[in-house]
């Protein structure tokens, strides 16, 4: 028998702009929790069954996985809990030796906010993550979804932390066929409908599971999920087409000039970007602004770090950010005093390591040591 039959008469789920009912809730609340008990994924930074999470914990995983994987952030995480065990000592860390850790995460204004909350969590909280919403919205780094995940599940507070996973769910189990990204907002509101006073952090990371597990985006796994039988779209055959989405402008190039510059030490100049904007204040190898147009990367002369007769060097570098491909010509030149008369890090070769390079530099590393010593100056 379907299991909404045997729900109290009248009480299947509704249309999504219908609140959604007591008994419903409940049944869907106890079905997403006993399942969670029983399949939950363990990973480095939940409380085993029972426990109190650690707010520290929490706000670190939840800042590494933004727009990063889980496979990917494990390691992450774990090494930096070996450097830097509390919150207090990552606030005392230097800023470069955060970022240097943060290598390979990308979007590195969150390790610098990563950095900054830490150091006012210490100073103006006394090393207390604070545990209402509102309170943490305020903190550098973190947004609506970090504040209710850190709520709900750090302090047991009932918010309702809404991700890519929780949004499939909830559209596929209300059938919601408007297109993301319009539809977060009912999808939110449903979410939080369904969100039960107690437990709502296992509940959170119950639908979080069982979207990255069960409720996959492709080929869902519908006939071990623990809402199936009240979910619509699998009961409309719809569960790999939702949640649907607008089709994506396709990404922009721009383009730029890469210059390494070696010196008569053979060393090699380094730079730190701004704070502010892209790669915020990493370390890279001097490069132009990065523009669209075929012609981008030809302004050569006008933004090197010196005058000197640059080369060309084969091919280019190519990298993808989140809004735009990139592609980097790499100019190589040689000096003799300019180490002191430019602004900047001059690096001997072996000591590329020790600086916070962006994934996107060490591209032009390797393509400049690969061509440099094939067209010396």
């Amino acid at each position: 028998m379907d299991a909404r039959e045997a729900l109290p008469c009248d009480q299947s789920l509704k249309p999504a702009q219908e609140p959604i009912k007591g008994p419903v809730r409940r049944a869907h609340t106890r079905a997403v929790l006993g399942w969670y008990d029983r399949h939950r994924r363990h990973l480095p930074w939940r409380a085993a069954p029972g426990e109190s999470a650690n707010p520290y914990h929490v706000w670190l995983s939840e800042i590494m996985l933004q727009q990063t994987t889980v496979a990917t952030v494990k390691s992450y995480f774990e090494q930096f809990l070996k450097i830097w065990p509390e919150v207090e000592d990552l606030a005392n860390a230097p800023l470069d030796d955060v970022l240097h850790a943060w290598q390979g995460l990308g979007y590195y204004a969150r390790a610098r906010n990563l950095h900054k909350c830490a150091k006012l969590i210490v100073t103006e909280y006394e090393g207390d993550f604070p545990n209402s919403e509102s309170e943490l919205l305020i903190l550098p780094g973190i947004g609506p979804y970090t504040a209710a995940a850190l709520a709900s599940i750090a302090f047991g507070q009932k918010a309702t932390p809404v991700d890519g996973n929780i949004e499939r769910v909830m559209a596929r189990l209300n059938a919601i066929t408007e297109a993301l990204p319009k539809a977060k907002p009912k999808l939110k509101k449903l979410a939080v409908q369904f969100t039960p006073a107690k437990r709502a952090g296992d509940y959170a990371q119950a639908l979080m599971d069982i979207g990255a597990t069960i409720c996959t985006p492709k080929n869902a796994k519908c006939d071990i999920c623990p809402l199936n039988s009240d979910c619509q779209a699998a009961a409309e055959g719809l569960a790999d087409k939702l949640p649907k989405r607008q089709a994506k402008k396709p990404k922009p190039t721009r383009r730029g000039t890469a210059y390494w510059l070696v010196n008569s030490n053979r060393e090699i100049l380094l730079r730190r970007r701004p704070e502010k904007g892209l790669l915020g204040g990493m370390i890279e190898v001097p490069s132009s602004v990065w523009l669209e147009g075929k012609s981008a990367g030809t302004k050569v002369k006008n933004e090197a770090p010196i005058q000197t007769d640059w080369e060309a060097l084969p091919g280019v570098v190519r990298h993808t950010f989140t809004h735009f491909h990139l592609e980097l010509a790499v100019v190589a030149g040689r000096c003799s005093a300019a180490k002191h008369k430019t602004k900047g890090i001059w690096c001997g070769a072996e000591e590329f390591d020790q600086h916070a390079l962006p994934t996107v530099m060490k591209k032009v590393v390797a393509h400049a040591q690969k061509h440099a010593k094939k067209h010396p100056h």
